[in-house]
């Protein structure tokens, strides 16, 4: 049996992320691994009778009935698979969980290759608040009309917040599930992914008709972390499991972010502990996660500055006749050079130069604050 169809019969003899079983294949094959497994012999404590399970899958018609749905089954050595999720190989395990994927069943338009190029994870809590819902589809629409891939898990609250934050503009989106990329989870999104499976891309470790559990939704974290160069955390209690999903990021020497929350707010007590004591970086608008996940130099966000006003450019002088203007009863050049406490002979020119800026107004016994800037600062 060839390397692809041993990858596929392995997928459906173990779950994602079975660390044994990974660590055979990178030092064995998927061939060798298969064949020992099918002729009952025991690959490093891995498996033990296993061969009539074995023989019972047919891994070429598992292919055939996939392609069939639009399906595709990605493999190392092939030219689509994303170099970035190799890294799992050498990270250290979370939770039992670890090494890279057999394999990847892919639906969808975009090639995982570039579709990884440049990608970012925005992640979160399912029970996400306006809040939260609001900024990670507004940081996803920045990502995807600057053309990062916005990847996400499907699930309620920040991933589809995420997801149709970046169709919203058209951007790129991938979506990574913790069951077959032919089933909807939660069924609720069923429209929200055939759509993202029709003009982005879904994926997931798990063959075709495989259902959710536990144990695969910690082993597609790890997926969504190495599959982007950045991880955002949107909102996550202290228990929330976008919070695995920050961690597989750390573990991957992936770049880690968090969007702040109210300091009352349960639902970003996880996020604030991240940004506290665990390195991720604050953010709070899409520029600042491009120019954390972008080659050094490539992007700088613009440093953010309130309004710019004229009297911006006052120089000291003007600023302090400026403040001697009243704003109700016109005052004479001498009346404000006395309030100023400067010379007459300065006030003309300050004057003046407030006048063009609009920042005062002539009236028959002197000058007043013109009536925009009444208010002062």
């Amino acid at each position: 049996m060839n390397d692809r169809l041993a990858r596929v019969a392995l997928s459906r003899l173990s779950e994602p992320g079975d660390v044994r079983l990974a660590a055979v294949v990178d030092r064995m094959g998927a061939a060798t691994v298969y064949r020992m497994l099918r002729d009952e012999q025991d690959v490093a404590g891995v498996y033990t009778d296993v061969a009539a399970r074995l023989r019972g899958l047919d891994p070429q018609r598992d292919l055939d009935e996939a392609s069939a749905q639009g399906i595709r089954f990605v493999c190392p050595g092939d030219a689509e698979w994303p170099p970035p999720v190799e890294d799992l190989r050498t990270a250290e395990p979370l939770q039992q969980r670890g090494g890279a994927p057999l394999g990847l069943w892919v639906k969808g338009p975009l090639r995982l290759v570039e579709a990884c190029h440049r990608a970012v994870a925005v992640v979160g809590s399912r029970s996400a608040t306006t809040y939260g819902a609001g900024v990670a589809s507004d940081l996803a629409a920045h990502l995807g009309e600057s053309g990062t891939t916005v990847v996400s898990g499907a699930a309620f609250g920040i991933d589809q917040a995420a997801h149709r934050g970046a169709l919203a503009v058209k951007g790129p989106t991938v979506a990574v599930l913790a069951c077959g990329v032919d089933r909807a989870y939660p069924s609720a999104h069923r429209n929200l992914l055939e759509y993202i499976a029709d003009t982005g891309m879904v994926v997931s470790e798990l063959p075709p008709g495989c259902a959710p559990t536990r144990v695969r939704f910690l082993a597609r974290n790890r997926l969504i972390a190495a599959l982007a160069q950045g991880t955002v955390v949107v909102e996550a209690a202290a228990r929330s499991g976008a919070l695995n999903t920050a961690n597989w990021a750390s573990r991957l020497n992936r770049v880690l972010m968090g969007v702040p929350g109210p300091v009352t707010s349960a639902p970003s007590e996880g996020v604030h502990e991240l940004i506290r004591s665990r390195g991720a970086a604050l953010v709070t608008r899409g520029e600042d996660v491009l120019e954390l996940v972008s080659p050094s130099g490539s992007f700088l966000a613009e440093p953010l500055r309130g309004p710019v006003r004229p009297e911006d450019d006052l120089t000291d002088r003007e600023r302090q006749v400026l403040d001697a203007v009243p704003v109700a009863m016109p005052a004479c050049l001498d009346s404000l050079a006395r309030t100023a406490g400067i010379a007459v002979r300065e006030v003309p020119a300050a004057v003046q130069r407030l006048l063009q800026l609009g920042l005062v107004e002539q009236a028959p016994a002197g000058w007043r604050r013109a009536p925009t800037t009444a208010g002062g600062e």
